[in-house]
């Protein structure tokens, strides 16, 4: 029998949390029991609404006012002192964060203010629990900066979070969880807005942190891929409750549950999705049809500098096409310039040079009028309909809203005739028109806002990292129905994503993008199962895949093609 005092970091029995609400209480965890034991990376996954994050929230404690607990929960410093999360006071809460358990957020621009230097922010934490000088505080933040592998941290050490990139502030953030090396690190998808590259180089720091910080890692997520890459056992939550856990090796190998197999089959696999179903034998065409939707032609985009510094030029002389009927799939990092050339294929960015013509309509240059002609047969899906859609709008005004500007001539009945026929075809219950976003969980908006693009029957559709944000299950759902619309509809669409998975699913053909330049296009079966350019190859072993096994050898070929 194991000593629990001894081996188990964090332990939580018969936990039960109720939040209350204007109507009904609602109960989001209803009695679950599990440990976190010392040097383990324990994953818990489930879909949004499951209670994985309110279990998480709650081994800190920083549950609302709202939450009513029973149980028992337990965090064990590396002194051995306890702390009874359901009974701490505020301040034996405040002398347990940070010291003996502390959180690595989802969003770490959310988790910096944005007033105050890094090295400030790291250092008010090691103040808060020791009694340092400014100049102690400040060289122990520039010695955590350079073990999370911050470039020059003693320069970086006086920079704000905006100076940062996504990937170097999620390393800040964990340089502010290990800098009072807790024992208990809590990561709260701590990778899901980050491109596969820059993903498993914080999935490699997470590790060190276990191995040679010591740390015992609790891992919210709902990417298989990561929890098959990272993680030492698994729990599998639905509902506020716990339906399966085991270690991931078995997990992954025999699921148990009915829910968990499904979990893991909503997983897409490069090599599953059109690139199976294509003659790797057949090339893509050199040059665009005569009927092509889209032709890019030498197109470079740039954007002005501030207070005198010089312009920075995001896309450096593209060459494109989209024909009828066909999907294409632009991949690469944050700042490739991929929702740069998006925006420009609506107007919304002004071009420095080349060509861009958008059904049938010469961009660079455009006049006003032009592009108010062009929008009605362009469909835009955004990457988050939470801050796209207008929250005082109900769900059928904001669907509605393309409908009002174009075809001013629709009476209140034909429009929402309309609307409804939009939310059947998205498979969304004509009631929801009478919500508000709020209302909607995140895949419903997702939904919604691809009702919203379909409005005028568009002829291009351009979705912008359309399922980043949303769990596999629900990423499945709207993948799927995506490709059921695009087939019922006929509309040609640029699909952007740094997941080259989700790209697999949807596109035709496959652009790769990097620093604004285009490094390889083909079918998808090309570029995704053989590629010919050192980048892709590098974002394709980047990627994590969902079997325990095959991704240990994967991180092994990653590590061997870093700095590459």
């Amino acid at each position: 029998m194991r000593d629990t005092a001894i081996q188990d970091v964090a332990s939580i029995s018969d936990l039960k949390v109720t939040f209350a609400t204007d109507g009904e209480p609602v109960a989001a965890i209803t009695g679950i029991s599990l440990e976190a034991r010392a040097g383990e990376v324990l994953a818990i996954v489930g879909e949004s609404g499951s209670g994985k994050t309110v279990t998480a929230n709650t081994l800190l404690g920083l549950l609302p006012e709202t939450a009513t607990l029973s149980g028992a929960v337990i965090v064990r410093g590396r002194d051995g002192e306890e702390t009874d999360i359901v009974h701490a006071s505020h301040a034996q809460l405040q002398q347990m964060r940070g010291r003996d358990a502390a959180m690595v957020f989802q969003e770490p621009s959310t988790a910096l203010n944005p007033v105050f230097t890094v090295g400030f922010q790291i250092a008010e934490g090691l103040k808060a629990h020791e009694k340092l000088s400014n100049a102690e505080a400040k060289n122990r933040a520039i010695e955590i900066l350079r073990k999370v592998g911050i470039p020059e941290p003693e320069k970086r050490v006086d920079d704000y979070p905006h100076q940062f990139s996504g990937g170097q502030k999620q390393r800040v953030v964990i340089a502010m969880a290990l800098v009072l090396d807790a024992r208990l690190i809590i990561a709260d998808e701590p990778t899901t807005a980050l491109d596969v590259t820059v993903q498993a180089e914080i999935l490699e720091l997470l590790r060190a942190c276990r191995d040679e910080f010591g740390a015992t890692i609790v891992l919210i997520t709902h990417n298989m891929g990561v929890v098959a890459d990272l993680a030492d056992r698994v729990i599998v939550m639905y509902r506020g409750e716990i339906v399966e856990q085991a270690p991931v090796r078995e997990l992954f190998a025999n699921p148990q549950q009915e829910y968990t197999r499904e979990l893991l089959a909503a997983v897409p696999h490069v090599g599953r999705g059109k690139s199976s179903r294509q003659d790797p034998a057949v090339a893509a065409p050199t040059e665009p049809p005569a009927d092509a939707l889209v032709v890019a032609r030498g197109v470079q985009i740039g954007y002005p500098g501030r207070l005198g510094s010089p312009g920075v030029v995001a896309v450096k002389g593209v060459d494109f096409w989209i024909a009828p009927g066909e999907v294409v799939g632009l991949v690469g990092e944050s700042g490739s310039g991929k929702t740069t050339i998006g925006r420009a294929m609506v107007g919304l960015t002004d071009m420095l040079g080349g060509s861009l013509k958008v059904l049938g309509q010469e961009l660079r240059g455009a006049k006003t009028r032009h592009l108010v002609k062009l929008r009605p047969d362009v469909g835009f899906v955004f990457q988050d309909p939470a801050t796209s859609f207008n929250p005082l709008l109900t769900i059928a005004e904001c669907i509605a809203e393309p409908l009002v500007v174009h075809r001013s001539s629709m009476s209140a009945r034909d429009t929402r005739a309309r609307v409804d026929e939009l939310l059947d075809a998205v498979r969304l219950p004509t009631a929801f028109g009478d919500r508000f976003p709020h209302e909607l969980s995140g895949g419903q908006r997702q939904r919604a806002s691809l009702a919203r693009a379909l409005a005028l029957n568009p002829k291009l559709l351009i979705a912008d990292e359309p399922t980043s944000a949303l769990d596999v299950s629900v990423q499945a759902r709207v993948l799927e129905l995506f490709a059921e619309l695009q087939r019922e509809f006929g509309f040609a669409s640029l699909f952007i994503s740094h997941d080259l998975a989700v790209i697999d699913e949807v596109a035709d053909r496959v652009i790769v993008l990097r620093h604004g330049e285009i490094r390889e296009q083909g079918t998808t079966v090309q570029v995704l199962l053989n590629p010919t350019d050192d980048y892709t190859k590098r974002l394709l072993v980047s990627l994590p895949v969902p079997d325990p096994v095959a991704q240990a050898e994967r991180r092994e070929a990653w590590r061997l093609t870093r700095g590459s």
